[in-house]
């Protein structure tokens, strides 16, 4: 019989416990697969809030700790947009809304001034072709607009004001679809912060180089010691959310791994027990200790690699029924990729690995002599 085989039967032998380690084990790797999956795509979500409107650089306030809820004086704005290799600039205040009416909350709301070039970058699907002067206004973005049953034209509450849906637009951003847009100094008298934006974002021009845009980054934050300026994906990657996010995600798939790996150890342990005459006539034969350690690892390494098949796919599956669900539409954005299975496939031959080394070296310091007495 060849080694393949015989690791192959040894599993076959008890189907009801190999299939409940595999389980064990496909749920850790679903975890980590699927949780990580999860924080990557709202990291690739939040940084396309900027790729989308090619903005180079994001100014928040110094020291905040959270630079989404940063204030920055409005104008700075124009301030930032005379340094010499800035194209343009735009403040953006980002607030959160709901609309009670509809039973929909934390609304991701951005203020834009009316006429800012940030308008033109989305795609309007539906628009009002005039507003009342006296009116207030709203754009919904395209999922939230589906989600709540408005169209350009109808009419919807806030905080118990009447607002017209003035359009509804599409962006490269999926929770930029799920958000609101109004009017900058609407949102600023809504929420009390005449004269204020979260942050600004700004555009270089295309011809400088790196050295060039580090020195424009430092010109910004030279007109006011508050100013923070940082480049597009350093603004994203340092943001307090992504970073909690991505710790929940490693946080509970650690947890996962913990139950797989004790599962794992109790399988292959449990097994080496039952075959300990089995074992034992393979040592009389002339398998050394490294060959029947070599078999149990390849037992384990057999469990973890179906693990990550099944695994992988149990998390797609999750996280694409999860991102249907209308509470998740615009907010949960998986981002499976290869690399993102590719640590669930180590993290499951890592614990696969270490839930059988134990039992493993037991099986090879087992003497030949005691071994097949165990049957007698």
């Amino acid at each position: 019989m060849r080694f393949h085989t015989l690791v192959l039967r040894n599993l076959s032998r008890r189907l009801s416990r190999t299939a409940l380690t595999l389980i064990a084990l496909s749920v850790a790797v679903a975890s980590v697969v699927a949780l990580r999956g999860i924080a990557k795509g709202f990291t690739h979500s939040f940084a396309d809030i900027y790729r989308s409107h090619a903005v180079d650089v994001v100014v928040s306030r110094q020291g905040t700790a959270d630079r989404l809820s940063s204030s920055v004086g409005e104008e700075s704005v124009q301030a930032i947009a005379s340094v010499g290799g800035v194209s343009r600039t735009a403040g953006v205040l980002l607030e959160t809304m709901s609309l009670e009416e509809r039973q929909v909350f934390g609304i991701p709301t951005m203020g834009i001034a009316r006429e800012s070039w940030l308008r033109d970058d989305y795609q309007w699907i539906e628009t009002v072709e005039e507003v009342p002067a006296n009116a207030k206004q709203l754009s919904l973005g395209s999922n939230l607009a589906q989600r709540v049953g408005l169209r350009a034209g109808d009419e919807t509450l806030i905080f118990e004001e009447p607002f017209v849906v003035a359009g509804v637009f599409e962006s490269r951003s999926v929770w930029e679809n799920g958000s609101m847009i109004m009017p900058l100094d609407q949102l600023q008298l809504l929420t009390d912060r005449a004269g204020q934006v979260t942050y600004i974002n700004v555009v270089l021009e295309a011809s400088l180089d790196s050295d060039q845009a580090d020195e424009i980054v430092a010109s910004i934050e030279s007109i006011d010691g508050r100013l923070h300026a940082l480049p597009t994906e350093e603004f994203v990657g340092s943001d307090t959310r992504m970073k909690l996010a991505s710790a929940m995600a490693w946080m509970t798939s650690v947890i996962a791994l913990v139950i797989g790996a004790i599962g794992t150890l109790n399988t292959m342990m449990t097994s080496v027990l039952e075959r300990t005459r089995e074992i034992g006539v393979l040592r009389a034969v002339g398998w050394p200790k490294r060959r029947v350690v070599r078999m149990i690892l390849a037992e384990s390494l057999c469990l973890s690699l179906l693990a990550t098949v099944i695994g992988s796919l149990l998390a797609y599956l999750t996280c694409v029924g999860l991102s249907r669900h209308p509470a998740a539409s615009g907010v949960l954005v998986p981002s499976i990729d290869t690399l993102t299975v590719i640590e669930g496939a180590l993290l499951a031959i890592l614990i696969g690995l270490a839930g059988a080394i134990f039992p493993a070296l037991r099986a090879a310091s087992v003497p030949p002599t005691r071994a097949l007495g165990a049957a007698d």
